[in-house]
């Protein structure tokens, strides 16, 4: 059988149509983007599309028709005038170099000017970005189409940085605020990027951007329904199931439990993460190829430091208006979550939504990023090291070894730290990275228990106590009869009481109890 060839990793849509690429239509949004407005902001998470989403949209307004042959947008009535394009990526360069930025934006600004043959430019980049839109217009007799790739990386990159910050976001203010002003020389813009920060001026100065990011209309213009998946890789998921010694149907369904589940607007479908599924079918291998290609560490860092009960992020009620932009100094890191892809959309109760983790490659990868900065004086190598042990000593049974692991590990964290909600976010994180199914806060006829996991051959239930005693936990597990549920299971089962105490540093005491 012939492999498909997939573009991990190739953005560009004219090397994918040309090459031979397995490409998901989305033309019909370059229509809807056209005939409906003219200015755009849209926010998605990184590794979801937004480059090919330009690319496309780079290609139509050049007017090359031939690659969109037999796609949707070859059969609509739109315009195929060939027009002039100003592509800025500002995903390319050193942004926490002082003049990191000031470079990306030369480098682009005289590419341009260099095409049209514009000479001697004013000195500064914004007043040389108004010439330029300007100066193409007069040489050509025609607008400008504007696309702007991740507007935010110079200041995601360099967030943990006042000072430059500050700095980088002056310029970007100045740079894109001639947009407006500008207006009759353009005849499409659209700035995309993980986030809208409500404090970058840009959106203040260029008010007029239509913000689509969870418009109903736009839902799926990046990420891949279920349909457009199995319509589009029905061969690679079939050699997926085949390579694993899997049945289609069970390898789809695994496809779903890692990859699935975004939904950025409150009517839209659920979504597959491209990157992840394209990777998982060149490779046939299923993995969180997502995380790997790194997760910012200011993240990790302002959801440690924002206290936040994390088992709570599975199940987190939000106004719908708090997830429309975002701050750097906030406090909440829900709204930055929501928006870079780590939570998504579970239901909605009017105004109210809820929020969750989209999926298994999300959740585990989450979990596996911010457990190192909770354990701030631990080894990351250890640390994985730590969690591998812990999940053969949980497959094999062996729990009091997994016990007093957990004691090992959460001595290292140094003593000012320790709290109730410390002890109780580093056991989700340990968990969910240790347990194959994980449930936090299960709700019974008698209350709910601190934690359950369950493998292929046994299962846990944990209750911990603070300042208290292990005693005292194993007891409420049985006068609950948190195990009732499992009575005709055939797995063993083990009920696991301790106690966590501030004159012990951590956890001092457990009870293990073979049912």
């Amino acid at each position: 059988m012939t492999i498909p060839k997939y573009p991990v990793g190739i953005q560009t849509f004219s090397e994918i149509i040309e090459g031979g690429y397995t490409y998901v239509d989305k033309t019909e949004y370059v229509a809807r983007l056209t005939l409906q407005g003219k200015y755009y902001f849209l926010s998605r998470p990184r590794r979801f599309g937004k480059s090919l989403l330009l690319s496309t949209l780079r290609a139509y307004f050049e007017g090359r028709r031939e690659l969109f042959d037999g796609l949707a947008l070859d059969s609509m009535n739109v315009d195929w005038t060939p027009r002039p394009v100003i592509h800025i990526d500002l995903n390319t360069s050193n942004y926490t170099l002082e003049d990191g930025l000031d470079k990306r934006l030369d480098s682009i600004l005289s590419f341009y000017e260099k095409q049209y043959g514009i000479s001697e430019p004013y000195p500064f980049l914004s007043v040389r970005f108004e010439q330029l839109i300007q100066r193409i217009y007069e040489r050509t007799g025609r607008q400008v189409a504007i696309l702007v790739d991740e507007y935010d990386k110079p200041l995601l990159a360099i967030e943990d940085n006042p000072k430059l910050f500050i700095k980088n976001q002056a310029t970007l203010k100045g740079f894109f605020g001639v947009l407006k002003s500008m207006d009759m020389y353009i005849c499409f813009a659209i700035l995309t990027g993980v986030a809208r920060f409500n404090k970058v001026s840009v959106f203040s100065d260029l008010n007029n951007l239509d913000d689509i990011s969870m418009s109903n209309d736009f839902a799926e213009v990046c990420g891949w329904t279920e349909k457009e998946l199995t319509d589009n890789f029905k061969q690679g998921i079939q050699l997926l199931a085949e390579e694993n010694g899997m049945s289609y149907e069970n390898a789809l369904l695994t496809m779903r439990k890692y990859y699935d589940g975004y939904q950025f607007t409150p009517k839209g479908s659920r979504l597959y993460n491209p990157f992840s599924v394209l990777s998982t079918l060149k490779r046939r291998e299923l993995d969180f190829y997502w995380f790997q290609t790194g997760t910012p560490t200011f993240f990790a860092k302002r959801v440690r430091d924002s206290r936040i009960d994390l088992p709570s992020l599975n199940s987190q009620w939000v106004n719908r208006s708090d997830l429309v932009s975002v701050g750097f100094d906030s406090s909440n890191p829900v709204p930055l979550l929501f928006q870079t892809g780590y939570l998504t959309i579970k239901s909605t109760e009017g105004r109210l939504i809820e929020l969750h983790f989209p999926n298994y490659e999300v959740e585990t990868g989450f979990a596996q990023a911010l457990l190192p900065f909770y354990l701030s004086s631990a080894d990351k190598a250890d640390t994985s090291f730590s969690i591998v042990q812990f999940y053969r000593d949980l497959y094999t049974g062996d729990i009091d070894a997994f016990m007093k692991g957990l004691q090992t590990m959460i001595k290292d964290i140094p003593y000012e730290q320790h709290s109730e909600k410390l002890y109780q976010n580093l056991i989700y994180l340990i968990f969910t990275l240790a347990g194959s199914e994980v449930q936090m806060e299960r709700h019974t006829n008698n209350g709910r228990t601190d934690l359950e996991i369950i493998t292929s051959a046994y299962i846990y239930i944990f209750e911990f106590k603070y300042n208290k005693s292990a005693e005292e936990a194993i007891t409420q597990i049985y006068s609950r009869d948190y195990s009732g549920r499992y009575a005709l299971n055939k797995r063993q089962l083990y009920l696991i009481g301790a106690n966590f105490s501030d004159s012990a540093r951590g956890l001092d005491s457990w009870i293990i109890e073979k049912v």
